[in-house]
């Protein structure tokens, strides 16, 4: 194969800006992978696609679901040792009856990137160009968009909205008391004051009543690889929707991850950076059974009272026992008040939980809502208080 710019001495230069792209895609690209994609394709050599293909993808992707990006933009960067034309000819007007290739919208944003950088516009023009057209976006249709098929910039956009969608959440009434009309306590102290008011006389003792306040939350989200978008978005939007409520937050994908110390963070942005750093398993397996025994033996205390709503987010791709699962959700239900199975996958017409794990989580919870769009997070408010009116 002939790649041109590799006999000038620019292929370097080539890889350089197909890393860029793959980062504008969200593919996590740094400088360090760069640099041994740069060192791998002078192992392998240029003279056949297929080896370049192959190295490229070892040091540069880390993920399973960016393959078909990294795939996509392969082909598009490497296809033509001309790359600046062929960038450009995807941006010329096209024949009625020519069809486009389909593309992962993370992967044509990155191209049209490229293609505007390929103009060489002053870089203040272009980034201006490029942020007002993402202002202008048309927020109905990404109120309806799912989440999974968002470009790197409309998920940027998609979840700074969901941080301001409110959550008000159903209260009960606690432990704690206070003075009241139709308390079913007589407030002794106030009783005895009006008592010597009034010669001894009680004429309407004054009652405590339990104050009101949020329901407990336990927020338990699957960080596997098929959840990794909904995980981040649904962490900043419940993080910033449920402040002021009693609260716990764990990951789970091969093991249980603690996140109560970073869901203390004001700033959603804080609470991302130190939720990412306690994660350790980020976009592996899911073992629910597990996660939920880890929990059960060590963090049993977060389930207040039985008056907890634990929310549990995931698809219910589980790959570890069912019976372990069983047993450990039957625990689950025992201890807290109510359990809600919040899965993206309720977004398909038709959607019914065959997967061994999926099937045992059906069986449990008491009620499944989709989270796949910000539609349904403005709706979740709802649809919670209505779950909880019935039980």
């Amino acid at each position: 194969m002939n790649l041109g710019d590799a006999r000038k001495g620019k292929f370097p230069d080539q890889i350089t800006a197909f890393g860029r792209a793959l980062r504008r895609a969200g593919v996590p690209v740094d400088s360090a992978r760069i640099a041994n994609a740069i060192a791998a394709t002078e192992l392998v050599g240029v003279q056949r696609r297929d080896d370049l293909h192959a190295a490229l993808g070892a040091v540069l992707v880390s993920r399973p679901q960016d393959l078909e990006v990294f795939d996509e933009l392969f082909a598009a960067f490497f296809r033509n040792p001309e790359l600046e034309k062929q960038l450009l000819s995807q941006m010329l007007p096209k024949s009625p009856n020519a069809k486009a290739p389909a593309r992962k919208a993370r992967s044509q944003e990155a191209l049209s990137v490229a293609g505007a950088l390929s103009k060489q516009r002053p870089p203040g023009e272009t980034e201006l160009r490029f942020d007002a057209a993402m202002t202008a976006s048309d927020l109905q249709r990404l109120r309806h968009a799912d989440f999974a098929g968002l470009s790197a910039s409309e998920f940027r956009l998609v979840e700074r909205l969901a941080r301001d969608i409110a959550l008000p959440l159903p209260t009960v009434r606690g432990r704690r008391d206070r003075p009241g009309v139709r308390g079913h306590r007589i407030h002794w102290g106030r009783a005895l004051q009006q008592a010597r008011r009034h010669e001894g006389e009680l004429l309407n003792p004054p009652r405590r009543e339990r104050r009101r306040q949020p329901l407990p939350l336990l927020v338990l989200v699957d960080i596997s690889g098929s959840m990794e978008r909904y995980a981040r978005l649904l962490l900043a939007f419940l993080h910033q929707a449920t402040r002021g409520a009693p609260r716990a937050a764990f990951a789970f994908g091969t093991t249980l991850s603690d996140l109560r110390s970073a869901w203390r963070e004001p700033d959603a942005d804080t609470m991302l950076a130190r939720c990412n750093a306690a994660i350790a398993d980020f976009a592996g397996g899911t073992r629910l059974g597990a996660s939920l025994a880890r929990l059960r033996e060590q963090h049993a205390r977060c389930l207040v009272g039985r008056r907890t709503v634990v929310l549990l987010i995931t698809d219910g791709l589980d790959t570890g026992e069912p019976d372990t699962l069983d047993a450990e959700l039957q625990w689950l239900k025992r201890h807290s008040r109510q359990l809600l199975w919040l899965n993206p996958l309720l977004r398909f017409d038709g959607y019914q939980p065959l997967a061994r794990g999926a099937s045992v989580l059906h069986r449990h919870a008491h009620g499944m809502l989709a989270v796949h769009n910000l539609e349904r997070l403005e709706q979740l408010a709802g649809a919670l208080a209505a779950l909880l009116h019935t039980r």
